[in-house]
């Protein structure tokens, strides 16, 4: 019997498509595809490799449009952030289409005359891939650009809400010429598959975006293999703000980083650490413009909040909200709902809570959702302390003028991105990956090609 994923809009319960879930037979298929397709792509020179993903990247930025309504549909991002998405998937190809001509090897002066010693770099081999739901089209392209210009082949899972932006771009990928075994996707269970993955003979390496226990289960599984991996899992930044921040900044900011994709983001600030001396005042500035933010079907004009991914992310989000105010925390703005199970679509209304503290749910776990949680300090101390206390340590994000306080909030904050007085601190050029249980590995930068790369070493005798 044949499955198939219901891809519903998240705005309206609504079906979008079916697609069709492959055999474990399809799946290992596909896998030894990809694993023989290797032994020719690796070959390919370095230059056509990137002539390759730059035609890629051009024949997304045509369908651009195309391409950011069908994200809207199936995860419910307002359509400003789809199209912004495109532009930042693309610019991950760009970036690697340079960086596969750059992959350099180096001599090394031997110990005798009669040697040569020479270091060379080579495609790690078959690379696969899951991806979340959240950035369907960046979390695809931030792995598979610097896989495929380093030479490796390349097999994603994407998610099961959200497996139509990956098959698209999959698709035009094929039609620019990318080797079709080169570059390929499989729908199914995440668990299975990821299971196939790890034990695979074929895959030498695993690249993984999603939460924590996920990924320990993957790094866990991957071992008998000793597959590499890269891991960039679940986090719960924090937001400092100094007593002499400059408030405005920050409120813009802080929306900003916060409520981007209704806060469904891995890297958004989860909790705000305000100064006491500024916190009433700070607080008033953030609710004041989080009631100004609009809530609806992503495709609507001017919407800036679309829904919560599906019921389970909604339920989380209503209890850690329901948890603080039980405790003690005053609603500032939001704790308003509009979801129906039956029609399947869940929508949480921005929310500031004030007076949390770190008994709170809210302040243990991510919350993945469109939720502000304000906590006084005194010392900055007293901040890095609160900011350092969870097992993660993705990105985190500190506003003051004072470059005493900067710096020393820099050297003392356990997280591999942090934003000074910026809160949208990504980027294809920058190293973007996490500390503790935040993660392994980075991609973007120069770093991200370095995980799909082998070293090998060359020593030449008797000359």
């Amino acid at each position: 019997m044949t499955n198939y994923f219901k891809v519903n809009n998240p705005a309206t319960g609504k079906l979008i498509s079916e697609v069709r879930v492959n055999t474990l037979d399809e799946i290992q298929q596909a896998l030894e595809n990809g694993h023989d397709s290797f032994k020719k792509w690796s070959k390919v020179n370095a230059h056509e490799r990137s002539r390759l993903l730059r035609k890629w990247s051009d024949k997304i930025q045509e369908q651009k449009e195309e391409i950011a309504e069908v994200m809207t549909l199936e995860n419910g991002k307002p359509l400003s952030e789809s199209l912004g998405e495109v532009d930042y998937a693309t610019s991950y190809i760009d970036w690697y289409a340079e960086e596969a001509k750059r992959i350099y090897g180096r001599t090394i002066p031997a110990a005798t005359e009669t040697k040569r010693i020479i270091v060379s770099r080579e495609p790690i081999g078959l690379v696969a891939a899951i991806t979340p739901w959240n950035f369907p089209a960046a979390m695809m392209t931030r792995k598979a650009a610097p896989a495929l210009a380093a030479g490796c082949t390349f097999i994603v899972k994407p998610a099961e809400d959200t497996p139509l932006t990956t098959i698209k771009l999959v698709e035009l990928a094929h039609e620019v010429g990318i080797p079709k075994d080169a570059i390929q996707y499989v729908i199914g269970d995440g668990k299975e598959v990821g299971e196939l993955f790890t034990s695979s003979e074929f895959v030498r390496k695993i690249t993984f975006t999603g939460s924590t226990p996920v990924g320990k289960a993957l790094i866990k599984n991957s071992a008998d293999t000793v597959k590499h991996v890269t891991m960039e899992l679940g986090g719960h930044a924090p937001l400092i703000i100094a007593e002499d921040a400059d408030l405005d900044v920050v409120v813009n900011q802080t929306i900003i980083s916060k409520f981007r994709n209704a806060g469904q983001t891995c890297v958004c600030a989860n909790r705000i650490i305000v100064h006491e001396n500024v916190i009433e005042e700070f607080s008033a500035k953030l609710a004041a413009e989080v009631m100004k933010l609009k809530v609806g079907n992503g495709l609507e004009k001017d919407t800036q909040i679309g829904p919560v991914i599906n019921e389970k992310g909604y339920t989380k989000i209503v209890e850690q909200i329901q948890d603080a105010v039980d405790k003690g925390a005053e609603v500032l703005v939001g704790n308003e709902y509009d979801a129906n199970k039956e029609k399947g679509y869940f929508f949480v209304y921005p929310t500031v809570l004030k007076n949390v503290n770190e008994d709170m749910k809210i302040m243990q776990e991510e919350t993945f959702g469109p939720v502000a949680p304000l906590i006084s300090f005194k010392e900055i101390e007293d901040a890095v302390e609160i900011a350092n206390s969870t097992p993660y340590g993705l990105a985190a994000y500190f506003f003051t003028n004072d470059y005493k306080t900067g710096t020393y909030l820099h050297e003392h904050l356990q997280f591999g991105i942090v934003g000074w007085n910026d809160g949208a601190p990504s980027g294809a050029h920058v190293p973007f990956g996490g500390m503790k249980e935040s993660g392994i590995g980075r991609e973007g930068g120069l770093e991200g090609i370095e995980p799909y790369l082998e070293t090998k070493y060359l020593s030449i005798g008797n000359l």
